[in-house]
């Protein structure tokens, strides 16, 4: 098999690159206006109005085991939580601010129930950090902040001062990474150095002292992943809302550790009244391509104000786990395949394993190129149940059964000779 050359990582991907498949948690106040999570900038909302999110936050029937439970029947193995939003509130009970959960209704740390819960599936557990925070005092008015338009930014920006913000995040980043046991990954979100509006300049890796808030995680936690948004190239690079067709490279052309972060719909955060969600063949679909591009898929559930995953989400994760339970083996531990597939059909590879992921089921025969003399073996991966085949002028031919198996993509195992 042809051993890719991925460009090296300070933190252990190992264990991700085998894992394959993440579940990604946008939680916060704003899931009570159910508006899409960056609400308070797409409204302009004053802090007064957005306190009162604040004021009724009660996630009453918040219970992270069952939220383990179904990204476990899922086939997920990793988790990622919004540890603080860009909205500056934070889940955890960090002693640098008022502004979080212990202080809501909730009147507890939701953030370490969430790690005990995952850990104990077996999940690896993940913190999101927000760069941005649109209520912390010291961060600069600038294009993204929901004050952006009013009369008296100059006034506003006088005494913000973006170090002392700097120093925040490090000082909250510390207590993630010392206070929950151990972090496998840390997921910053995001730079913006070329936005612009009314002469205010977006904020990038100086304004975060990113140095030196990468340095400070890890020395912590040795090992951790860390994802490239702080504008400095690190382990993982997470392109969003894309389907990447090929292999992601660094700005030198290097293979890289890559991850896509994927929403159900098209918010992250629970929007009640959205409705362009991604049928489960779309999101098995875009697994797959991930995978057989040498990627991770990070998948996003945006639980409602009560602490509950939203029906559609649940109902998308039960059929995602049905198909996970029989063909997993095509997803974990598998990557770009050195064949090329062809049209409507995609390779993952482990090894000597081949999957074919058939997208448009054949009328009876289906033929791959440059496989003549190279399989072994062949069957379909959810029953174990033999396809025979031929060869011809390099190809091979699968006889494949009239009828299209039960499953959302049919996968075929293809056994290479040695």
């Amino acid at each position: 098999m042809t051993e890719f050359n991925v460009r090296k990582t300070p933190g252990d991907t190992a264990w991700f690159t085998q894992d394959r498949f993440g579940m990604f948690i946008h939680w916060g106040l704003y899931a009570l206006p159910a508006r899409h999570e960056w609400v308070k900038n797409f409204e302009k909302t004053s802090e007064e109005k957005y306190q009162k999110y604040f004021e009724h936050f009660n996630p009453d029937l918040y219970d992270p085991k069952e939220w383990a439970r179904a990204a476990k029947a899922a086939g997920m193995k990793y988790a990622v939580l919004t540890t603080k939003h860009h909205e500056g509130f934070c889940l955890f009970d960090s002693q640098y601010t008022d502004y979080k959960a212990t202080n809501t209704l909730a009147g507890r740390d939701l953030v370490r129930e969430y790690v005990d819960a995952f850990r104990a599936e077996g999940l690896k557990i993940g913190f999101y950090y927000s760069l941005i925070d649109w209520h912390h005092p010291d961060f600069p008015i600038d294009p993204l902040h929901p004050r952006r338009d009013d009369d008296n930014i100059e006034e506003l920006n006088k005494n913000r001062d973006v170090r002392k913000y700097a120093k925040y995040m490090r000082d909250q980043v510390t207590e993630l990474l010392t206070n929950y046991g151990k972090i496998d990954i840390l997921w910053f979100d995001f730079s913006y150095p070329n936005a612009e509006h009314r002469g205010m300049k977006g904020k990038g890796k100086d304004d975060w002292e990113a140095e030196e808030l990468i340095k400070t995680a890890r020395t912590l936690m040795p090992g951790i992943i860390i994802d490239n948004r702080t504008e400095l190239e690190q382990d993982l690079w997470t392109p969003e809302q894309v389907q990447p067709t090929e292999w992601v490279r660094d700005s030198e052309g290097n293979l890289v550790v890559w991850e896509a972060c994927q929403t159900f719909s098209g918010s992250w955060g629970y929007h009640r009244d959205e409705s362009t969600w991604k049928t489960p063949e779309m999101l098995i679909r875009m697994l797959v391509n991930t995978v057989s591009c040498g990627g991770n898929l990070l998948l996003n559930v945006g639980p409602t104000a009560r602490g509950c995953f939203d029906s559609r989400a649940s109902s998308a994760l039960a059929a995602i786990g049905e198909w996970m339970k029989y063909n997993s083996r095509s997803i974990y531990g598998c990557t770009q395949s050195e064949f090329k597939a062809p049209t409507d059909v995609r390779y993952t590879q482990n090894g000597d394993k081949l999957y074919v992921h058939v997208y448009a089921y054949p009328y009876r025969l289906l033929a791959l190129d440059s496989l003549a003399g190279k399989v072994d073996y062949a069957q379909f991966l959810h029953d174990n149940s033999e396809i025979l085949f031929s060869e011809k002028d390099g190809k091979i031919v699968l006889e494949l059964p009239y009828v299209k198996p039960d499953q959302i993509v049919p996968v075929i195992e293809l056994t290479l000779k040695k």
